[in-house]
């Protein structure tokens, strides 16, 4: 009789003990969700967009967040400071990006397509707000990733003011990981023709290497532009005071070594 008893204790525990679990061992199996949130936050030792300084040649502070849909959809935002100083470019001390678009791959070619809508708001310097249509194709051959695109800017109050009324960004890209270590070389080539020019169309490149460590980032390169001191002194820009300055035309474009240390979540 008590061993009848005993058994059937034990079996009313086991029993429990499943119906607990059981939600448990639903939610480890539950399918993942379609959306995936990214982030990051860095510092760099300066800001520079398309080869020009956008701070001064001075540190900036920059932040990003995505949404990204398992269909290829996701929106964006990213920002900077940025310390205008006496620069000749003067973008009001912050940036805020808001971009989003639709990335996939091709079938079993290997290439991934991206394309979107690109918006650059500036709350210092509200008249210089514009927007860019963008579109690239990827692909990794071997160790190498490979990437070229394009950001057309069409007629908007921003270029009302240039010969062109649009302007055009076209670049390339290669990267890889050197096997076995955490580090990965990069290279990047563009060219601005248009509203955007900087003294001239201009050649601007970037090439670096990155270590990560864990969900850091730290990255040393060089970037630069093929603007030279003829150039700039040829058509300089005006700095903050509103005085044509060659030099700091020239200072803006010029190479430098940019370091950055990134965080991502």
């Amino acid at each position: 009789m008590r061993t009848s008893i005993k058994a059937l204790l034990a079996s009313t525990l086991f029993v429990s003990t499943l119906a607990v679990a059981s939600p448990a061992l639903a939610d480890e199996t539950a399918p993942p969700s379609d959306f995936k949130i990214t982030g990051s936050a860095a510092v760099v030792s300066q800001y520079r967009f398309r080869g020009i300084s956008q701070s001064n040649n001075r540190p900036a502070v920059q932040g990003a967040i995505t949404v990204a849909h398992s269909s290829g959809f996701y929106v964006s935002t990213w920002g900077s400071s940025a310390s205008a100083g006496n620069s000749t470019v003067n973008i009001g001390g912050t940036e805020i990006d808001v971009y989003g678009g639709y990335t996939h791959g091709l079938g079993s070619s290997g290439v991934t397509i991206d394309a979107g809508l690109y918006g650059y708001i500036y709350p210092g310097a509200p008249g210089l707000n514009y927007y860019e249509v963008y579109g690239s194709l990827a692909k990794t051959i071997g160790p190498v990733n490979a990437k070229a695109g394009v950001f057309f800017a069409p007629k908007q109050t921003v270029l009302d003011f240039t010969p062109t009324h649009h302007s055009t960004y076209v670049y390339g890209e290669l990267s890889g990981g050197i096997p076995g270590t955490p580090i990965t070389l990069h290279s990047h080539l563009g060219h601005t023709g248009g509203g955007f020019n900087y003294t001239k169309q201009y050649i601007d490149y970037n090439v670096g290497a990155s270590l990560t460590w864990k969900n850091l980032t730290f990255d040393a390169s060089v970037v630069g532009t093929n603007v030279s001191k003829s150039d700039a002194a040829a058509a300089p820009f005006a700095d903050q005071t509103g005085t044509p300055s060659p030099f700091e035309t020239y200072r803006a474009a010029k190479a430098v070594g940019v370091f950055s240390v990134t965080a991502s979540f």
